[in-house]
């Protein structure tokens, strides 16, 4: 019965004056009982779609096994400066993504959203593991971004894909090598594109002696630690994974001075202050944070060992955990290369530099500056991006304790314990890690804010990917 029908005829009939005022009220709930009678047709589903148990029904182990491996990864690699390291979280964590998301009934590829991803293998209509899937991904992109890993790291890549096999295979032995085999292709795919992005094998150049250092009043000069060429100074060209975040403008730091009257001489001086009164709790902050790489999985490290620990609190199931895993990689990488650029761009000294050129000559402060350019703070722009995304997945009172440095050795020259470290979301973990860069005295308050509102526009760009049909 076709549902315009009856109106029509209603129209017809009044415009004809047939009908009498007292039956239009009987006519229209006849008709309205009528429409609501029809059939309605079920949604037809997808034929190609593959079948099986879906990625909602698996736990999180292999996503979360395989980032803690990750992290020992870049801890114990040569070569993994933060910068290197966060463009493998991304592609790691985009692969694991990939290579379930066929499972995810409501989810869908990023394939075709992100720059330069134009298209990804596709599973066939048949059924699939997507816990084998997703380890074999993992086993696969890790081995292709970690080609410096020592003989023992490339054994426990081994080890551990071997172990997840069998933890997860199913009886049917066809199901099994079809996922490992779609797997291995999702991530093969994904190396592939991640040749063009202009960081590959990124840790091999960290200081490149082609860069000319630029000179000049308030420019970048070698710190204590005696790095003539700084960190990286062509990462900020890289192509961010999100075109939106590519196409952030760069914001300005406040214009250079020495006048004890101007801005940027108060913002040095707070930082001088500081180093003079801290607090045992802001030493414990500045030591938790510091991230220093091959002593720590790096800042980016920092925060995928959140994402985690997120996964594990929340109990999130296999398809919960690769998003988690795959908005946090893409938002801690293009929040390096973003920030980069503007470090570069500006070329702006540390406190360690104009302290004792404006302030004091003999200035010591509490943390060595790292050899790169100051404004804005790495830390704060990647975790500020990280928490955005986490946000968006597990809500804006999501409380947490951060254990990712509980059982290292005291640092006995500072006299701090490694202390976990409980928050009640995760902005406020994002707050406190921009604060231990201006506690350890090598970030201005400038650098952290300016880090903190930028990470917010990147991990917003993440979540606005079309994650959901």
């Amino acid at each position: 019965m076709n549902d315009y029908l009856p109106l029509v005829l209603v129209d017809k009939l009044v415009s004809l004056r047939v009908l009498r005022r007292a039956w239009v009220p009987l006519l229209i709930l006849a008709i309205l009982q009528a429409c609501r009678l029809q059939p309605v047709e079920p949604t037809q589903p997808d034929a190609n779609a593959p079948s099986g148990k879906p990625a909602n029904q698996y736990n999180a182990d292999v996503a979360s096994q395989w980032a803690v491996l990750q992290l020992k990864l870049t801890m114990t690699t040569p070569g993994f400066s933060p910068p290197v390291a966060s463009r493998a979280f991304g592609y790691a964590g985009l692969a694991m993504y990939e290579a379930v998301v066929p499972g995810i009934t409501d989810h869908r590829s990023l394939a075709g959203q992100l720059q330069g991803l134009t298209t990804l293998p596709k599973p066939d209509a048949k059924e699939y593991n997507w816990a084998l899937c997703a380890n074999a991904a993992e086993a696969t992109i890790l081995r292709s971004l970690y080609t410096t890993a020592s003989t023992a790291n490339k054994s426990a890549i081994d080890a551990l894909e071997k172990t997840l096999y069998a933890d997860f295979k199913g009886s049917d032995e066809g199901v099994n090598q079809r996922s490992v085999t779609f797997g291995q292709n999702v991530a093969n795919a994904l190396f592939e594109w991640s040749k063009t992005d202009g960081g590959h094998e990124g840790y091999s150049r960290n200081f490149p002696t082609s860069y000319v250092v630029p000179t000049g009043p308030g420019l970048w000069q070698t710190t204590e630690n005696g790095q003539k060429i700084p960190m990286q100074p062509y990462w900020g060209k890289n192509r961010t994974f999100v075109k939106a975040n590519m196409d952030l403008p760069m914001p300005k730091p406040l214009p250079y001075s020495t006048d004890v009257k101007s801005a940027m001489f108060a913002q040095y001086l707070d930082v001088y202050v500081k180093s003079k009164n801290l607090t045992q709790t802001e030493k414990e902050i500045a030591v938790w944070w510091a991230d220093n790489p091959a002593e720590t999985f790096t800042p980016p490290g920092h925060s995928y060992s959140i994402a985690n620990i997120t996964v594990k609190t929340a109990k999130a199931d296999l398809a919960k955990a690769a998003e988690t895993f795959a908005r946090t990689g893409i938002a801690v990488s293009d929040a390096f290369v973003l920030c980069w650029r503007c470090k570069y761009l500006f070329n702006n000294l540390r406190p360690y530099t104009y302290a004792r050129l404006a302030i004091d000559p003999a200035w010591v402060p509490f943390w060595p500056a790292p050899p790169f350019p100051g404004y804005p703070s790495g830390h704060a722009t990647q975790s500020s991006s990280a928490a955005i995304v986490l946000t968006d997945l597990y809500g804006e009172s999501f409380a947490f304790t951060d254990d990712s440095h509980v059982g290292r050795a005291k640092d006995a020259s500072r006299n701090v314990e490694f202390k976990a470290r409980s928050f009640k979301s995760f902005v406020e973990s994002a707050q406190e890690s921009a604060d231990s860069r201006f506690y350890g005295n090598i970030h201005t308050r400038q650098d952290n804010e300016t880090g903190l509102t930028e990470g917010k526009k990147i991990g917003a760009n993440v979540n606005a990917l079309a994650w959901k049909k």
